[in-house]
């Protein structure tokens, strides 16, 4: 049998090529224009699970986008793993802050830059090369079904439903996930907390058209002006946030785990620089690592109002609006925290503008069970490849379906994740470090092989 370092090295430009034909294809699930490709994403999918190895494969529709799911059973009795990604990717604006075609992959120094290299086409196809290694050197030790889906980045919406739908084929005793990241190069890390998602469009709108900034200014309300203040009111001079109700459900991390959490290699001052920022700010009272793990945040992720083109005009703008995210923590309902935030916007707003809140999607927060053999399992697979034990970390993102399949599915998730803060995934120029790709298709396969025993 050929070692899978050998058979990386041997493969190497195939697998990016094969990577980069996915990479090349827009699937940007939030855009309608977007639809053509999304399809064109799952049928590359289901043709790489075939070629890898999978008894079958096919692209089955949802409600939204389609799911590709493909299996390979070796035995009914074996364990199963059910791997799960997401071909969709975040919209790419602002283009212009790309360096190289956000679309057209290109390896600059040791990282593949490109939308979705990370997240999560890069580290989805990791799965795919560690599964076609071991059906061809004949070593699979366990049945592999694969969920692979277009609406991750839009919050999941037609997903639930279609596992409900399909829940005796989705059988297994483990989802492996790679869609979160890990310390550092050298320090691995499996992601043991997920931080859930509340997601809300404000719109506040004053008089029934734009109006002149010089004869109206001071007489009639002006909803940007409005929509500031009552946005930064949410949060008070100590990072605590002040809707009515929303820590009700918290659970208080005890002093120990908070202990235990200290322990991750941490360098504020790193991080400012990386950031380029002179201090960080959140909660009074938690450290940067726990403001992002075991706190709840509230933060705004987009603005418009008014004119923003070249030059002055003075107008008075008639609306404005607002996304705004919230980061949960388990035991907080998303659901009941987005109408916490909209009850509390509109009783604030005064009776000059009509704020209108619509929640738009979320999901529940997510922990893990680090005594499970799929947990351990992966331990052993990182000692192997990394030469020591990873350090269990809560992230502060969210997968939201991770909890969906927990409450729908019965299974918990493992969440092997390979990449890094410096990856910019959402942002301009994400990137995957190319030897975290191939160290990741290592680590998976040494996984199947403790968990397979």
């Amino acid at each position: 049998m050929k070692d899978i370092k050998n058979y990386i090295q041997d493969n190497k430009n195939r697998f990016l090529e094969e990577l980069f034909g996915l990479l090349r294809i827009p699937s940007i699930s939030s855009e309608a224009q977007h639809k053509p490709d999304m399809e064109k994403a799952a049928a590359y999918w289901k043709e790489q699970l075939i070629k890898a190895g999978a008894d079958k494969a096919e692209v089955m529709p949802t409600e939204g986008n389609p799911v590709v799911y493909g299996q390979k059973i070796i035995d009914p009795a074996a364990k199963t793993v059910l791997v799960y990604g997401h071909y969709d990717v975040m919209p790419v604006d602002p283009v212009e802050l790309w360096k190289t075609s956000p679309f057209e992959p290109q390896i600059i120094g040791d990282r593949l830059y490109c939308r979705g290299a990370n997240d999560d086409k890069g580290q989805s196809f990791m799965h795919a090369k560690a599964f076609e290694y071991m059906v061809r050197e004949n070593c699979l030790p366990c049945n592999v079904k694969f969920m692979l889906e277009g609406e991750e980045e839009i919050g999941s919406p037609s997903l639930e439903k279609w596992c409900a739908d399909n829940k005796e084929m989705l059988k297994a005793d483990v989802i492996l996930v790679s869609d979160t990241s890990m310390i550092a190069p050298d320090v691995p890390s499996v992601t043991v907390g997920l931080r859930g998602l509340s997601y809300v469009q404000v719109r506040v709108t004053g008089p029934n058209k734009d109006l002149h900034s010089g004869i109206f200014g001071g007489a009639v309300a002006n909803p940007a002006n409005v929509l500031a203040q009552l946005i930064a009111g949410l949060i008070d001079e100590n990072g605590h946030i002040t809707v009515p109700g929303f820590y009700d459900d918290v659970v208080e991390i005890s002093s120990e785990e908070r202990a235990a959490m200290a322990k991750a290699p941490f360098d504020e001052d790193a991080y400012r620089k990386a950031l380029d920022i002179e201090q960080t700010q959140g909660e009074k009272g938690f450290s940067t690592i726990e403001r992002t793990g075991i706190r709840p945040s509230l933060d705004v992720n987009g603005m418009w109002s008014g004119y923003t083109g070249e030059g002055a005009k003075t107008v008075l703008p008639s609306v404005a609006c607002a996304k705004i995210s919230m980061r949960l923590v388990p035991n907080q309902d998303w659901e009941k925290i987005g109408k916490l935030v909209a009850d509390c916007l509109q009783q604030r707003a005064p009776k000059s503008v009509k704020v209108e809140v619509e929640i738009l999607h979320g999901g529940q927060a997510y922990g893990a069970d680090l005594q499970s053999e799929a947990y351990r399992a992966a331990e052993q697979a990182y000692i192997d490849v990394y030469g020591k034990l990873p350090i269990p970390t809560r992230s502060g993102g969210s997968i939201p379906i991770i909890a969906t399949f927990e409450r729908v599915l019965g299974i918990k998730s493992l969440l092997m994740g390979f990449g890094l803060e410096a990856d910019a995934i959402h942002s301009p120029n994400e990137s995957y470090l190319l030897e975290n790709f191939y160290r990741g298709i290592e680590t998976i396969t040494s996984f199947y092989q403790h968990f397979g025993k």
